[in-house]
């Protein structure tokens, strides 16, 4: 599946252009043969955007959510993008999945929260994996600093995740984990992971963007660079199949010998 991944940090503080640039990025996608476009964490508001981040808050079926169906039924592409979510008094660091004819089929709260920050403006997501199937691909939700916990991703693996998604708002200086820390994440699950960052500063952050599609192979298929860029790779079912068939982790495991872990 040809997978487009929009590096942008929108317009932060204003849902109705962030809006505008999903629809005209998913106009690009659609054209260029993807099934599935992903935008970075908190693409719908913005990241630093403070005490506004509960105002702005919306349920996953909210105004905003409706306005995603109807860019992904228009184009014709799916449509992961990051927000955040609001659950009666608690608000949620979410991402949601919405299919090409609009139908939203997965909602993913972040469970681990980076910084003072995060813990300040969101709740904690209690669910680790949460998966739905798109066109022939299983893929899975996660966000940002969840991909750096090593217990998260190897659920998805034994979950049977194809496609790993990642909406990211990772800042300087912690470039190596797109750089480096992505792709092994990919070659040690044996599955695809698109990791797409936010660009440029916002408030105290400054996004480095580096996002990525890195495959069963441990190799970075495609990688952009640090300014507003939407760039496109596969995740090819046939390739992952046969770099799980010649590659052993997941079945030389041995489960019994890890109960220390947790």
């Amino acid at each position: 599946m040809r997978t487009a991944l929009l590096q942008s940090s929108g317009r932060p503080g204003s849902v109705t252009e962030n809006l505008k640039v999903l629809d005209e990025a998913a106009g690009r996608a659609a054209a260029a043969g993807a099934g599935l476009l992903i935008a970075p964490e908190l693409f719908l508001t913005g990241y630093a955007i403070g005490d506004d981040t509960g105002r702005l808050a919306e349920p996953a079926d909210g105004d905003s959510a409706d306005t995603v169906g109807w860019i992904a039924s228009r184009h014709g592409v799916a449509v992961v993008y990051g927000y955040p979510e609001r659950s009666g008094a608690r608000v949620f660091n979410s991402a949601q999945l919405v299919a090409a004819d609009g139908t939203r089929l997965a909602n993913y709260r972040k469970t681990h929260l980076f910084g003072s920050f995060e813990r300040d403006h969101f709740t904690p997501g209690g669910r680790p994996v949460v998966q739905a199937e798109l066109n022939g691909l299983r893929i899975g939700l996660t966000i940002c600093y969840d991909v750096e916990f090593p217990e998260n991703v190897r659920a998805h693996a034994l979950a049977g995740t194809d496609l790993l998604v990642v909406p990211t708002a990772l800042m300087h200086p912690f470039q190596f984990v797109a750089q480096s820390l992505v792709p092994v994440r990919a070659f040690e699950n044996q599955m695809y992971v698109a990791y797409v960052n936010r660009v440029g500063r916002e408030g105290e952050f400054e996004f480095v963007g580096l996002s990525t599609l890195a495959g069963p192979d441990g190799i970075a298929h495609v990688r952009a660079g640090r300014g507003e860029e939407l760039v496109l790779g596969d995740a090819d079912p046939a390739r992952l199949a046969a770099s799980r068939q010649a590659n052993p982790y997941l079945q030389d495991r041995r489960p019994g010998l890890y109960g220390s872990l947790v």
